[in-house]
């Protein structure tokens, strides 16, 4: 537990600062545009960027807390032992989702982005850059899930 403990640490100091970091691009492209008449060309295609990064981090970090949107009517009406086999099952189905998905699928998209040698337009930032969250956010949720499982 002490490993999540500072993963959750980190990924929540992490997103702290990539949300403050889009306030301020997003405030300056604001000014920029509406007071100054020469609006930036970085600051649209950075929060973006930022954007996406937010919500993936985001996924990883809530779903190592638990809070993620869940609906609960069905696990509400069964026995705590079926509910206990219900929860695994889901944690399983996640895991294999964000193996294939978010680990094999983004890791994919990487290595194409990267070899086709892809960059941004305005900022000139390596698209494999950008696209490197989506593995590593997978891999987290993982990690998360399956620390759920051994302490359950």
């Amino acid at each position: 537990m002490e490993i999540r403990n500072k993963i959750d640490k980190v990924l929540a100091k992490l997103l702290i600062i990539i949300m403050s970091i889009m306030v301020i691009n997003v405030l300056w492209q604001v000014f920029s545009r509406y007071f100054l008449g020469a609006p930036s060309s970085i600051t649209d295609e950075l929060a973006r960027y930022l954007m996406i990064w937010i919500g993936i981090l985001g996924a990883a970090y809530v779903s190592g807390q638990n809070k993620h949107v869940a609906i609960d009517v069905l696990p509400s009406r069964l026995s705590i032992k079926t509910q206990k086999k219900l929860k695994l099952i889901v944690r399983i189905l996640i895991i294999l989702f964000c193996l294939f998905a978010l680990v094999i699928g983004g890791s994919r998209l990487v290595y194409v982005t990267f070899v086709l040698d892809q960059y941004s337009p305005a900022l000139q930032v390596p698209l494999a850059v950008v696209y490197m969250i989506i593995p590593i956010s997978g891999l987290l949720i993982i990690y998360y899930k399956l620390s759920d499982i051994l302490n359950q």
